[in-house]
């Protein structure tokens, strides 16, 4: 088992004890988050479902980001990746989502948003909903895998606190 693999993992055990649903929106990961959590026996019994929302079309279409927070914001903002996660859950039964949006590379960085540039959010369905951007380095496959790492991490961290504050 990959190190992703034994984070979903333990993920899975923290969902599956609470009774509640996780829904992934990816965009710059490409479904690699929902494979690394369906790489999980017994996941059907916690992972409701992913988005892989690769276009600004499908990100509107399939979730709801407005197209005004896109042409504002942009793809890679953390206003668009609280967006997809809202509407992940909206568009599923999920009780929690994670988004992921970001250049991976090789190109289509900026001076302001160089190649790396990842933005995150995780939502509950008690509408809190927090994002974080995190800057990554490496060649195309590192950034994405150490994005689904930090998603997979984050969420998490959202679980526990959740536990803590109940």
């Amino acid at each position: 088992m990959n190190e992703l693999e034994i984070l979903a993992e333990r993920l899975g055990t923290s969902l599956l004890a609470r009774g509640e649903w996780l829904t992934a929106a990816e965009s710059c990961t490409g479904g690699w988050l929902a494979q690394s959590v369906t790489a999980i026996a017994g996941s059907s019994g916690w992972f409701e479902r992913g988005f892989v929302t690769y276009s600004n079309a499908a990100k509107v279409d399939m979730l709801g980001v407005p197209e005004t927070t896109l042409a504002r914001q942009g793809a890679v903002s953390e206003a668009t990746a609280r967006a997809m996660a809202q509407g992940a859950l909206a568009h599923s039964r999920a009780d929690w989502a994670v988004a992921i949006t970001g250049i991976a590379g090789p190109g289509g960085g900026t001076p302001e948003k160089p190649v790396g540039t990842v933005c995150f959010a995780w939502a509950g369905k008690d509408g809190g909903c927090t994002a974080q951007t995190c800057h990554f380095v490496g060649e195309r496959a590192v950034v994405r895998e150490q994005a689904v790492r930090h998603a997979l991490l984050g969420l998490q961290s959202c679980l526990d606190a959740a536990i803590s504050v109940a």
